[in-house]
């Protein structure tokens, strides 16, 4: 006993750590030794057993009892203070922790609930839209990854002609029963079977194709049709699509998650759009017929005279699709005025004419400006 390791030490845990504590660290340690992940490594072997041995007795209470008193000397049988040896594994889920390192294709839980059908995990797949792929719809190819029950074996984990075998252990149970020897006297306990993990069958000869794991990991290719309208963010729901379910249980999901990149002249706010168009002063002051940008093409609007810079106008129906609907957003544009430069001589002449003629011109908001000037003055002297 003297070269086993403190059990607190394996889990990496305080002697306070209360259950949750414990728990969450072997399922840590556990999933980084696990014999699947290191084949043939008989250091991460013994390091994975070493885990289970210490959350075998820190996990139950009795056993936890005895050890924080006399250490691993009081859980030795042969020492004569009680306590038992380790049947297997413990009292622990391995299919949790195998079904992890799948993405969570199997599912957890001991006995008969283990061998039920259990549904696959669900995906999600990220992709990105042009502005007007996302308006009009489209159909896009997705390439992703998702576990899937073997061809080879249709997914019983054993090599084509041969089958599963009742586990001689457990004889089918999936649980083993051990004494144990404590201070207080003999006491049998329940516990998952090491050798069949608790399944109740066992694969003689395993298929080649997935190493008896009666699963692989696949690219599979999709077309996936993007419905009109659909917004930043939006999910498309594939059903089936996700990872395999265990013992025959259904497939998972896909959910297809949409970006969208940004346009070059409209902005999105749900089913409207929105720019701005630069304007010239003539044609705010006289009115005039501008081309507006749409979605499909461009089309004639006419200002009236006298427009302002930033006035905002609306053109109906000529927004995006709403989903599974006929009916559209609109389409709002402002006009913006956008000052020339690099004026002509004559340009300049022409101007400064028009300004000398517009000079008893009525202004509303110069006026009323300068009148809250003269207003400010005239109480602040």
């Amino acid at each position: 006993m003297a070269d086993k390791r403190d059990y607190y030490e394996v889990l990496g845990v305080d002697k306070s750590a209360d259950a949750d504590t414990i728990k969450k660290a072997y399922r840590k340690m556990a999933k980084q030794y696990h014999p699947d992940l290191h084949p043939g490594d008989a250091e991460a072997e013994a390091k994975f057993k070493e885990v289970n041995e210490a959350y075998d007795v820190l996990s139950d209470d009795q056993k936890k009892q005895i050890y924080d008193q006399y250490g691993h000397e009081g859980l030795d049988p042969s020492s004569g203070m009680g306590g038992g040896g380790f049947g297997g594994f413990g009292d622990v889920d391995l299919g949790d922790i195998f079904g992890s390192f799948f993405g969570g294709a199997f599912g957890g839980g001991g006995g008969a609930r283990r061998n039920a059908p259990q549904r696959g995990e669900d995906l999600s797949l990220r992709i990105t839209l042009s502005f007007e792929e996302a308006a009009f719809g489209c159909k896009k190819e997705i390439s992703y990854s998702r576990i899937e029950a073997c061809s080879e074996c249709s997914g019983t984990g054993a090599e084509k002609g041969t089958g599963l075998e009742t586990c001689s252990r457990c004889h089918g149970t999936g649980n083993v029963t051990i004494t144990q020897r404590t201070m207080f006297g003999m006491m049998q306990t329940q516990k998952q079977c090491d050798a069949c993990r608790g399944r109740g069958r066992i694969v003689k000869t395993p298929c080649k194709n997935c190493n008896g794991k009666a699963y692989v990991k696949l690219n599979k290719r999709l077309d996936v049709s993007i419905p009109a309208g659909i917004d930043n963010g939006g999910r498309i729901r594939l059903s089936g699509q996700g990872n395999a379910g265990a013992n025959g249980g259904s497939y998972g999901d896909l959910y297809i998650i949409v970006a969208i990149r940004p346009h070059d002249i409209f902005e999105r706010d749900n089913y409207n759009i929105s720019c701005d168009i630069p304007v010239s002063y003539a044609e705010l002051v006289l009115g005039a017929d501008i081309e507006v940008p749409t979605l499909e093409g461009m089309t004639s609007y006419h200002i009236p005279e006298g427009t302002q810079s930033g006035t905002r106008f609306v053109i109906r129906g000529k927004g995006i699709t709403k989903v599974n609907s006929r009916d559209h957003g609109d389409l709002y544009f402002t006009v913006v005025l956008e000052t020339p430069k690099n004026l002509s001589t004559e340009a300049k002449e022409a101007l400064l004419k028009y300004t000398e003629l517009c000079k008893n011109t009525n202004y509303a908001k110069k006026r009323k400006f300068m009148d809250k000037i003269a207003n400010l003055f005239k109480k602040n002297g």
